[in-house]
């Protein structure tokens, strides 16, 4: 997948970023746990940043030399949509394990 700026020495802080942009979502499922606990999401709301947390990505930035920049532009804004549909999607799931 390869960072692309600062390598892997730089992974746990990249890794921090994709969690605080909404790429990536931290959440606990524990079907033994009791009434409310079941389901606990981690992640926060997204801070924004996620393009340009894109663009710190080598499998992304590339996308910039290969097509034109009106077609990356939409593909980025679409990942980012679907990363908030996710996120929204993960916050119901934790309001409806509340109950269960």
């Amino acid at each position: 997948h390869s960072i692309k700026k600062g390598g892997m020495q730089n992974c746990q802080a990249e890794m921090k970023k994709a969690v605080d942009c909404g790429y990536w979502n931290l959440f606990r499922f524990n079907p033994e746990a009791e009434v409310g606990k079941k389901f606990t999401l981690d992640s926060k709301e997204p801070k924004g940043g996620y393009q340009e947390f894109l663009m710190n990505e080598a499998r992304y930035a590339s996308l910039s030399r290969v097509l034109p920049q009106e077609q990356v532009d939409k593909l980025f804004k679409e990942n980012e949509e679907a990363a908030i549909a996710r996120y929204q999607h993960l916050t119901k799931l934790k309001d409806l394990y509340a109950e269960v």
